[in-house]
């Protein structure tokens, strides 16, 4: 299949996604990550008036690498290429921002949502910490292409993979992977907890399995905290329909556990936290049907 790629985004993003198959999936689950991209092409960085470190202050770092272990375990991982600071995938496909843009959005875009209020659409006019991450305005093509281009690709093998997995085991439960800044933005900013668990209030997962994965981490002594301050975003909004067997849960885990947030480095906690993650899945992995699975429970 012959794919035409717009010249408005930029070859380094194709592939848009990375999949990490098990042999065979084994796992009712589905991990997913994605803020992790770090290619950062020159075509990116000629129409951002910041450095790369700067835009990288919106990225997960190396969240796509510390859930890696859940492949060998039995589970898939999708992970963007692309920064969250060029397409953000935990948005509404057309929460645009129209200080952005330089010409009118379409009528089907949401331009009132709060995130696009705050700069934060699905493509973002700021970076994490509020600076302005262009120089210009954007044309609306090129806003279109990177949508049509890398979002909608994304997703699309996102809910295969939640529909396939949902097929094989009569649910599924899909997993949002995401990171924090150690401490809040305010003046003298407090300290963060180590995860933060999102389910929407129970709304996207049976608070069942929300239990279920605080308890996990909270064995380990990690602090964690329940839907705030995150409950969970587009992604978990989307997919979770605990009433038809699909489950979501946003973690958001603590950037100062595993790395230098001003150099970008892994610290000496991320080998630690790499570990307690995968023994988490493997003791999810094996928890877990007996909690969900409705066939064995109907039988």
């Amino acid at each position: 299949m012959h794919v035409v790629h717009s010249h408005s985004v930029p070859a380094a993003f194709f592939p848009p996604f990375d999949v990490l198959s098990p042999r065979t999936q084994s796992a009712p689950f589905v991990f997913c990550s994605p803020h992790s991209g770090r290619h950062y092409p020159p075509e990116f960085l000629a129409l951002s008036r910041l450095d790369p470190k700067t835009l990288r202050r919106s990225e997960d770092c190396f969240v796509d690498l510390l859930f890696q272990p859940v492949a060998k375990l039995g589970a898939p991982l999708i992970s963007a290429r692309f920064p969250r600071a060029y397409l953000d995938l935990n948005r509404e496909p057309y929460e645009l921002d129209p200080e952005l843009v330089d010409e009118p959005l379409p009528a089907h875009a949401n331009t009132q949502s709060i995130r696009v209020a705050g700069g934060l659409g699905t493509v973002a006019r700021i970076v994490a910490d509020g600076e302005e991450i262009y120089s210009d305005r954007l044309s609306l093509e090129s806003v279109l292409a990177r949508i049509e281009q890398l979002y909608f690709p994304f997703h699309a093998e996102l809910s295969r993979l939640v529909a396939t997995t949902r097929e094989a085991f009569g649910y599924a439960v899909l997993i949002d992977c995401h990171s924090m800044p150690s401490s809040t933005m305010a003046p003298g900013g407090a300290q963060r907890p180590d995860v933060v668990i999102g389910d929407r209030f129970g709304a996207s997962a049976d608070p069942r399995l929300t239990l279920l994965i605080r308890d996990e981490f909270q064995h380990r002594g990690f602090k964690v905290q329940l839907n705030r301050p995150y409950a969970g975003g587009y992604i978990t909004e989307h997919h979770g329909r605990p009433a038809r067997g699909t489950h979501a849960v946003q973690l958001e885990i603590n950037r100062g556990l595993y790395m230098n947030e001003l150099t970008f480095q892994q610290s000496a906690g991320y080998v630690a936290l790499e570990k307690a993650i995968a023994e988490i899945a493997e003791h999810l992995f094996e928890a877990v049907p007996a909690l969900l699975d409705y066939r064995t429970a109907a039988e």
